[in-house]
């Protein structure tokens, strides 16, 4: 039950805190000098932007239950289940950034939740086989 309470986490808090650090990025605009000062305006300016620190906020929530998830289960087990968070991705620029979705970009997403599925089903053994080849 704590595996899938700390999977939730981390899919939904670091997918949305990616979503709200692109839609306070998109409000800023893009950064076209790369001097000192302007970097400088451009970080402040980007400070004063509520979504920047909600999307921060919630990416360190994601990244403090990956390490939690890690410190409990396999890296085999957890790298491919959290490959959910490319769906929840791409489900939230549709619906939150209001982006046009291609059907080739959600058959590649669907592609690869399935194929990281498969790989997190089979691989109870994958590193044993990084670590012995040098004995056989």
């Amino acid at each position: 039950m704590l595996e899938f309470l700390f999977l939730f986490t981390i899919v939904i808090a670091g997918t949305g805190g990616e979503l709200c650090v692109s839609r306070a990025m998109k409000e800023i605009g893009e950064v076209h000098d790369f001097r000192p000062p302007a970097l400088a305006r451009f970080v402040f300016r980007a400070m004063r932007v509520g979504w920047m620190w909600a999307g921060i906020a919630l990416m360190t929530l994601g990244f403090f239950s990956l390490l939690a998830m890690l410190s409990i289960e396999n890296v085999s087990f957890v790298v491919p289940v959290t490959a959910l968070s490319y769906a929840a991705g791409t489900l939230g620029a549709l619906l939150f950034l209001h982006e046009r979705i291609s059907p080739q970009r959600w058959l590649g997403r669907s592609t690869a939740c399935r194929g990281y599925g498969f790989s997190g089903s089979t691989c109870v053994g994958f590193p044993i086989l990084i670590v012995t080849p040098n004995r056989l």
